[in-house]
């Protein structure tokens, strides 16, 4: 008997293997929400993309409702994102971008090429401030409120389907 139930036990350990790898192949990894929602933004002090000189931090984001931004000159989605970006800003939503594991050259020729419908530009070269946010992919966008708190994460690109959902959101944080 002993030795009929030890023969079953490879068998009930791939079983109960396959049920967990088919339960994570089927959750959808950017349903998450983010860890940082209703926390503060991450401290930081970075150079801006536009001027190396210019240090900004994270009073930037005190006193208007911001959506954040996290970009990159290598993602193609970002790319796909960018007129809904300019659609955001000219609808009045301020808009401040994290250029994320770039060179400043590359950061400064996507915008030339593609808009630029931010107020300011982080240089985030190393993806430190990536990092402290969560990102696990470019693109993802964060609103602010006012005091500086995380209210609401996009994770991926907003598509021109989003922007109505985006304004509603923002617009319920002024």
């Amino acid at each position: 008997m002993k030795r009929r139930l030890l023969l079953l036990f490879p068998l009930l350990v791939f079983l109960g293997l396959g049920f967990f790898l088919y339960r994570g192949l089927a959750m959808d990894p950017s349903a998450r929400d983010s860890a940082l929602l209703a926390q503060k933004f991450p401290a930081f002090t970075l150079s801006t993309l536009k001027d190396s000189d210019a240090r900004v931090d994270e009073s930037l984001l005190l006193g208007q409702v911001t959506l954040v931004n996290v970009w990159a000159e290598w993602c193609p989605t970002c790319k796909e994102e960018m007129p809904q970006l300019l659609t955001l800003a000219e609808r009045g939503v301020r808009l401040v971008g994290i250029n994320y594991k770039d060179t400043r050259a590359k950061g400064l020729e996507f915008l030339d090429e593609f808009g630029d419908p931010f107020e300011v530009n982080i240089f985030d070269p190393d993806g430190d401030l990536g990092f402290e946010l969560g990102v696990y992919g470019v693109p993802e966008t964060f609103l602010v409120d006012k005091e500086g708190i995380i209210r609401y994460k996009h994770t991926g690109y907003i598509t021109p389907e989003d922007v109505e959902r985006v304004v509603q959101e923002v617009d319920k944080w002024r």
